[in-house]
């Protein structure tokens, strides 16, 4: 498999990036190759001469002299920065010439590009950032988180398809339960958008929905699948990831005040808590609807980050999910409007 990476992406690009690509180079089967895009000068000085020796077989570099900033606009930025990391990398998915793109730079830029290179998979509207919360319950997987704000009725419902085989696929959950984020259970509830949306997935039999969701239905194991347009799942994953991080500042700070001893005794168990609900550990989100596998990650991404997408992206594109996709769209009667 041959894995395209956006080497300039993220907050500390180039150098976690590409020592994430090296920390899973052990992981990867025979055959495989990661293809580092980004300035060949720049990253060849951060590889060294002996990963550059040693991984000759492994690793390739494409050159791509400029790079989209976090704060560009993604389609000017794109139209303007041809030879952009993002722009070179999409490009290598769309001639064939790679399998899975993965960046943790910027999102807009990172959509936009696959959607106008490697095109939408055949019946599906509007493609969405799927991501996993894992839960005490089990993990939840959310899409949209950030490719499509402004969503019509028929993006929630292939929101709902795409996440479940996903949540179904790669999370061994069967038949996943599907909820549609909204203000409240009751089928009332909700702006006109979402009360469409609502009406369509039901109208499917195939799809195992149990209505509306509020947010903390989320972590309560009420369901295994959330839909919501990307402008209410990205504020609902900043939040989360910004809650996390402050109740473990808590639960740190207050072990320390009560003893010392307790603290160091506790680390371990932080440790392996913070772990299992850290987005790091997943690696990236699927953009789910296009023609190839694309990984977004976060913007923060490190090293443990990117190795980990690279797995991700791995599974996904052995799964193939996408002509699973393509298949169920095919048969199913329910079409998009203007609404």
């Amino acid at each position: 498999m041959r894995i395209a990476i956006d080497a300039m992406g993220g907050d500390f690009a180039p150098d976690e990036i590409i020592k994430g690509a090296l920390e899973s180079i052990e992981k990867l089967d025979k055959g495989d190759t990661l293809i580092l895009v980004g300035p060949v000068e720049t990253i060849k000085a951060k590889l060294g001469a002996k990963n550059l020796s040693k991984y000759a077989d492994v690793l390739k570099i494409v050159d791509a002299s400029e790079v989209i900033g976090m704060d560009e606009s993604p389609i000017d930025a794109l139209r303007k920065k041809r030879k952009s990391s993002i722009s070179v990398m999409v490009k290598l998915a769309a001639d064939g010439e790679a399998d899975a793109v993965i960046s943790a730079g910027n999102t807009g830029a990172c959509v936009a590009g696959c959607q106008m290179r490697m095109r939408n998979i055949e019946g599906v509207n509007r493609p969405g950032i799927a991501v996993v919360f894992p839960t005490f319950e089990g993990p939840v997987t959310m899409c949209d988180v950030g490719a499509n704000i402004s969503c019509k009725p028929i993006n929630f419902y292939q929101y709902a398809i795409m996440a479940s085989m996903y949540s179904e696929s790669l999370l061994g959950i069967k038949n996943p339960r599907v909820g549609i984020m909204s203000i409240g259970e009751e089928e009332a509830k909700g702006n006109e958008i979402v009360k469409k949306a609502r009406e369509l997935i039901k109208s499917d039999p195939k799809i195992n929905f149990i209505g509306n969701i509020e947010g903390s239905d989320i972590f309560k194991g009420k369901c295994d699948v959330a839909i919501c347009d990307g402008f209410v799942g990205n504020v609902v994953l900043k939040l989360t990831e910004g809650l996390v991080d402050g109740l473990f500042k808590i639960i740190k700070h207050e072990v320390k005040q009560q003893s010392f001893l307790l603290a160091m005794g506790f680390k371990s168990v932080m440790m392996k808590m913070y772990q299992k609900y850290d987005y790091h550990e997943y690696g990236g989100a699927l953009l789910l609807g296009v023609n190839g596998t694309s990984v977004i990650c976060h913007g923060s991404s490190k090293a443990r980050t990117i190795s980990n997408a690279i797995m991700a992206a791995k599974k996904f594109h052995s799964m193939g999910t996408n002509e699973k996709i393509k298949e169920y769209l095919a048969k199913s009667n329910i079409r998009g409007t203007d609404e």
